[in-house]
């Protein structure tokens, strides 16, 4: 399988601070990531990189074959689905939950004079559909709730029948019904084989959908473990993560963590 995204030796500074601190790891073809660590840890920086909007202070990055630097990101960000809150004031309030979906299609957040035409409307709704977002596609955007703004924003995020999707922190915020309506899809998606290779950013163990096949660990920029989900998400790996001990429960293709009791 051909890598879909490789980082060699990535690191992030600012101020004399590495966000992500000499970080390898790679995507391969049909994979699909869960980035897991304490907030501060460097999950959206490496999303961030990823996606082409943050070149790395030093290392070498290679996304769908193209070495940032050497390439037109313009152009790559177009075969890249990224999907997060950075999102929501980007996109104008009064447009419909559809126009928000379709102008993903050219590249814009804003509608203006472009014409789509029946394939393009047809693919929005179907995605919007799979988002269970179909009989909603006439409200504005702005007065949706958190949970179906997230899930516009990943119907969006795969207009482009993208070839990498990221996904940061889709889950945040939502209500327990919220969440695990979302979960059920993006299980739907993870499981999918003609769905695009994936990463998700998040807190929580709960949050990651059957169908999700690998795990990195970030903890203060510096990745703890990577590989597969099956060994490599374990108890001792997720407090060493947390900087907590903490147990870790699989229920079917599921998980749940609590810390362990004091004293």
């Amino acid at each position: 399988m051909s890598d879909v995204l490789e980082l060699v030796d990535v690191s992030v500074v600012r101020e004399g601070r590495a966000l992500v601190d000499q970080v390898s790891w790679s995507i391969s073809e049909g994979e699909r990531w869960v980035i897991l660590g304490p907030n501060g840890a460097g999950k959206t920086t490496l999303l961030q990189i990823a996606s082409s909007y943050l070149f790395p202070t030093s290392g070498k990055v290679s996304v769908l074959g193209e070495k940032l630097g050497e390439v037109d990101v313009f152009e790559l960000r177009s075969r890249i689905g990224l999907a997060g809150a950075s999102m929501f004031d980007k996109l104008p309030a009064e447009q419909t939950v559809l126009q928000t979906v379709l102008t993903a299609a050219y590249g814009m957040t804003v509608s203006w004079q472009e014409t789509y035409d029946q394939s393009d409307e047809g693919r929005a709704l179907a995605l919007l559909d799979r988002m269970g977002m179909a009989g909603l596609t006439a409200r504005k955007f702005g007065t949706l709730s958190e949970g179906e703004r997230k899930r516009t924003l990943i119907a969006r995020a795969l207009m482009t029948d993208p070839e990498l999707l990221l996904l940061d922190e889709p889950a945040a915020g939502l209500d327990l019904g919220g969440r695990e309506d979302l979960v059920r899809r993006l299980g739907a998606l993870a499981q999918d084989e003609f769905a695009p290779s994936m990463a998700m950013v998040t807190h929580h163990v709960e949050e990651i959908a059957p169908g999700f096949t690998h795990v990195l660990m970030i903890r203060q920029g510096k990745v703890l473990t990577a590989g597969p989900i099956d060994t490599e998400l374990t108890a001792r790996n997720l407090s060493k993560c947390f900087g907590l001990p903490l147990t870790l429960e699989r229920h079917g293709d599921r998980w749940s963590a609590q810390g362990l009791p004091l004293g």
